[in-house]
């Protein structure tokens, strides 16, 4: 499998705290929300980029007691970029979420 993220998938990723990994992920959310109306190749790139962090993040043995929490956020997001039929979620919304995270990691 290639990663669009490497130097993270070979290791790198577990050098981070899991508000660290959330904060990334919350970077790639960003990216989707604003390219979401606008340029669809981006949108779909930040989406994958996004999916492949989540799963980063879920294969990441030391959150063995968080997976349910980061599956949950990674469904809600899969909803979020597929129309938001499931759950009535937005990009914009779930932006908010780990929002938390990135300013969590600069104090």
């Amino acid at each position: 499998m290639a990663f669009q993220h490497s130097s993270l998938a070979s290791g790198r990723w577990q050098n981070f705290s899991l508000a660290e990994q959330l904060g990334n992920i919350g970077s790639e959310v960003h990216r989707a929300r604003v390219a979401e109306a606008k340029n669809e190749g981006r949108f779909i790139a930040a989406r994958d980029r996004a999916l492949e962090l989540f799963d980063l993040t879920l294969a990441d043995p030391r959150w063995r007691g968080r997976l349910r929490e980061i599956a949950r956020a990674r469904e809600v997001f899969c909803d979020a970029v597929s129309g938001g039929t499931l759950y009535g979620s937005a990009l914009k919304d779930i932006e908010s979420y780990f929002d938390r995270f990135a300013l969590a990691t600069r104090k």
